[in-house]
């Protein structure tokens, strides 16, 4: 295992200095690197923006046709810009191009958008989507690493459910949980069953509410550790 800087990952991929790396789609796409891309993992999510100053006069991201972007991302932004643009290579802090006179806008990463405010800048669009993911060479030996990824990302985006509810509202609480096939437990007292289900995270606190509605109590959601489907 080696420990390197991240836009340096797709480079010993492609050469065969590793296997497998994980690095951010953006730094697979800007070095062109010939890799295979075999599991999106579901962390460092941010996206590449053309952005301009508040006061600017641009618009839409059309209306930069002509103009002059900054940009630690030429690859990337040559490719996806539908106008063609006078493209600054910077290496540094790319937001304070514009009011440096460097350029007319940026293309950056972007994640929760406060360093483009903080700076006095808008975006116009959002022209690449990035998180970490992990690649190999083409043809590596890498189904078990990908099966134990796998594993753990499948598993973060779900909760497992269990409640106590009555027998006769079985229907109402599958309907809610959307799975017609949960496991279903008898309890000792007569009529009453446990559901566990496997549930989304993101959709935990509005299920909630909705299975009490329909008479489920003891409700229990705890995180998974693994899950291979």
């Amino acid at each position: 295992m080696l420990l390197v800087r991240a836009a340096d990952v797709p480079e010993y991929v492609q050469d065969g200095v590793v296997d497998c790396g994980i690095t951010g789609q953006d730094l697979v796409r800007e070095r062109g690197a010939r890799v295979e891309e075999l599991l999106e993992l579901g962390f460092g999510s941010c996206r590449l923006d053309a952005a301009v100053p508040e006061e600017s006069r641009y618009e839409r991201v059309e209306d930069l046709a002509g103009a002059s972007v900054a940009t630690v991302f030429p690859r990337i932004t040559r490719e996806l810009l539908p106008v063609e643009v006078d493209l600054v290579d910077v290496t540094g802090s790319v937001e304070i191009a514009p009011r440096l006179g460097l350029a007319d806008a940026i293309v950056d990463l972007v994640s929760s958008g406060n360093t483009l405010r903080t700076n006095g800048l808008r975006s116009l669009a959002t022209i690449f989507s990035s998180q970490a993911v992990l690649i190999g060479r083409p043809g590596a030996q890498a189904g078990q690493l990908v099966s134990m990824l796998r594993a753990v990302v499948e598993a973060r985006a779900h909760r497992y459910l269990m409640l106590d509810a009555p027998e006769a509202r079985l229907d109402e609480i599958c309907d809610v949980i959307g799975s017609r096939s949960p496991s279903v437990i008898p309890l000792a007292e007569p009529g009453m069953v446990a559901v566990h289900a496997l549930v989304p995270a993101n959709d935990v606190w509005q299920l909630l509410p909705r299975l009490e509605a329909v008479g489920a109590f003891s409700i229990l959601v705890v995180p998974v550790e693994r899950m291979l489907r």
